[in-house]
């Protein structure tokens, strides 16, 4: 069983509101990577939120999913990333792909790659050529040790660093673009 973990805890500053309520080809954002998740067979699927979580569960449709507040969410991705697998590890999933709600490029294909991986010692990223990308599989026996890491805006960075000889590389260009959504585009 892999669980898909979306994090969507953001206020957006630089984007000028909570990236998880802006609308992207019809839908919310938070809409469209709990989708993507869910069409790729990750289960269960936990969204993390912080900024603005009343209007996101007001707005979004995300049908069966684990909704968790983060009241730390000022504070940084990492305390969404830990939120989210302390959430995770009530359940039976081997290993959680980690979606970034601001990455509308990211499909199924992509997370399915990843996902083929899921095992408790996996740890795999992918590939965009030589860069490294989103979305991110970590294992359950990695869980704790990044939870231990996860602060401020790094999230798996340091510890994925840490262990890098583990973490597996599954090219996603072909299928995937990570780009994140930082500004609104020019009118």
């Amino acid at each position: 069983m892999v669980g898909g973990l979306v994090l969507a805890a953001g206020a957006g500053r630089r984007y000028g509101g909570p990236k998880a309520l802006v609308r992207y080809d019809g839908r919310l954002l938070v809409e469209r990577a709990v989708d993507v998740l869910r069409e790729a067979g990750c289960a269960p699927i936990v969204v993390v939120l912080g900024a603005a979580s009343d209007e996101v569960r007001a707005q979004a449709r995300l049908g069966e999913v684990t909704l968790v507040d983060n009241p730390d969410w000022p504070s940084g991705m990492g305390s969404s990333l830990r939120a989210g697998l302390a959430a995770l590890a009530g359940t039976d999933a081997s290993a959680a792909v980690v979606q970034l709600v601001d990455t509308p490029g990211i499909s199924p294909q992509a997370v399915r790659r990843l996902a083929a991986l899921a095992e408790p010692a996996a740890l795999a990223m992918a590939g965009y050529g030589e860069r490294r990308g989103h979305p991110v599989l970590l294992g359950r026996d990695h869980w704790a040790g990044i939870v231990r890491l996860a602060v401020g805006d790094q999230g798996a960075r340091s510890y994925l660093a840490r262990h890098a000889d583990a973490v597996q590389i599954v090219q996603c260009g072909d299928v995937a673009d990570d780009a994140d959504l930082d500004t609104p585009p020019a009118r």
